[in-house]
C-alpha cells in the first residue's frame, strides 16, 4: 500500500520559514517524480512545484520562485519543501504527490498517481 505522509506544517509570521516533509512508503521512490500542491480556503488545489526522480530538475510556479525550494532524499524516501519569506497568501493545506518518472512533467492533479493527506500551513500577517 502506497502512503505519502506530510509533516512540518504550522503557524508562522509573515516573513518566516517552514520546512515540510513528505515520507513515502510502499513504492519505489526513485521511480517517481514528486510535486507539492496547495489548497487555500475556498480555492481550488494549486500546483506549487515539481522535482524530477533524480532531484536534478525542479520547476516552480512564478509566485513561489526564489522563496520555495523542493528537494528529495531518495535513500530515505523523503521529499522536502523549504518555504522562506512566507506571505499570508501562502496559507493553505500543502499536499505531496507522486508521478511516474517517465511521464511528462505535470502541473495538474490528473498527472499524479498518489497523494498524501496534507499538512496545514498558516501565515499570519
Amino acid at each position: 500500500q502506497v502512503r505519502l505522509v506530510e509533516s512540518g506544517g504550522g503557524v508562522v509570521h509573515s516573513g518566516g520559514s517552514l520546512r515540510l516533509s513528505c515520507a513515502a512508503s510502499g513504492l519505489t521512490f526513485d521511480w517517481y517524480g514528486m510535486a507539492w500542491f496547495r489548497q487555500a480556503p475556498g480555492k481550488e488545489r494549486e500546483f506549487v512545484g515539481h522535482i524530477s526522480w533524480s532531484g536534478g530538475y525542479t520547476y516552480y510556479i512564478e509566485s513561489v520562485k526564489g522563496r520555495f525550494t523542493i528537494s528529495r532524499d531518495n535513500a530515505k524516501e523523503l521529499l522536502f519543501l523549504q518555504m522562506d519569506s512566507l506571505k499570508p497568501e501562502d496559507t493553505a493545506i500543502y499536499v505531496c504527490a507522486a508521478q511516474q518518472r517517465d511521464a511528462e512533467l505535470g502541473v495538474t492533479e490528473g498527472s499524479y498517481e498518489y497523494w498524501g493527506q496534507g499538512t496545514q500551513v498558516t501565515v499570519s500577517s
